[in-house]
């Protein structure tokens, strides 16, 4: 059995959120790039193109959070079946490494400790923490900056069965449409299908992790995603839904058994600040 040190915990976290709000992952950046590019790009949509890859630059130049939203804390663990914490709970290592990260690096306090009496934290915390099963040793740290304009765009629908991949995408479709220049485009879809209710959507933030051009290892999935990468590219909805294209960097889809009478899919959008670092510890 291994005994994971809770303050090796803390300091992947404090690491991880410090560098992921001030740079881009390498495969995004090139995807914003490599839409800027793109010769059918209306020259609305290039000079947006333009200012979003300037902003990720000088962010990265100045040490800056590339979004002055440097969202909810949302963090992955895969997590070793043979590994302990030495003392104290992942909760609270991990809760440690945000407030320090934000302290030292300036990141805004954007969390309230009820969703109704609207009193902030202070500090950013709690941490949104999900446990991934693993085998072994293992322990991986992702961490995922969450802004509000991206995360309020989050639609869950049970479908019923007979709506089938084609009800699915309608779904899709019309989410993504829907959410206008709210969410920021050129945008990253993250679709959770099967579970249940509360699976789905976290199916749904768990494909947000994957890199960008990363296809579903099920071939079926795969082409699935690149259709609906075309489709909703073809929208025209452009970059911060002000026309032209992308509409979307990529999409990806993340699923799990379900129902015979049900078929849960959702949605969750990540801006074109896609932030996302993982580490092993």
């Amino acid at each position: 059995m291994r005994l994971l040190s809770p303050t090796a915990l803390e300091e992947a976290v404090y690491e991880l959120l410090k560098s992921a709000c001030v740079t881009l992952p390498e495969g995004v950046r090139q995807a914003l790039i490599n839409a800027r590019a793109q010769k059918e790009n209306s020259e609305r949509a290039k000079k947006v193109l333009d200012m979003i890859c300037e902003n990720a630059r000088l962010a990265e130049e100045e040490k800056l959070p590339v979004c002055q939203d440097t969202g909810s804390t949302v963090i992955f663990l895969e997590w070793g079946s043979q590994v302990a914490l030495e003392e104290g709970s992942v909760q609270e290592a991990c809760d440690k490494g945000v407030r320090r990260a934000v302290e030292e690096a300036y990141l805004r306090r954007s969390i309230v400790k009820d969703p109704l009496q609207r009193v902030n934290t202070n500090d950013n915390t709690p941490a949104l923490i999900t446990v991934i099963p693993a085998e072994g040793e293992k322990v991986k740290v992702t961490v995922l900056p969450k802004g509000a304009g991206c995360e309020n765009m989050t639609k869950l629908k049970m479908l019923r069965p007979a709506d089938g991949k084609e009800g699915v995408k309608e779904f899709i479709l019309e989410a993504v449409k829907s959410s206008g220049g709210n969410a920021c485009p050129p945008l990253v879809v993250g679709v959770g299908l099967g579970g249940d209710g509360s699976k789905a959507p976290t199916l749904a933030k768990k494909a947000l992790l994957r890199e960008i051009g990363r296809r579903n290892p099920d071939p079926f999935y795969a082409a699935f995603e690149e259709e609906l990468k075309a489709e909703l590219n073809a929208t025209g909805q452009g970059p911060l839904g002000l026309g032209g294209s992308p509409t979307v960097l990529d999409v990806f889809i993340e699923k799990a058994p379900c129902h015979i009478a049900s078929l849960p899919v959702a949605i969750c959008l990540n801006c074109h600040a896609a932030r996302c670092k993982s580490i092993e510890i």
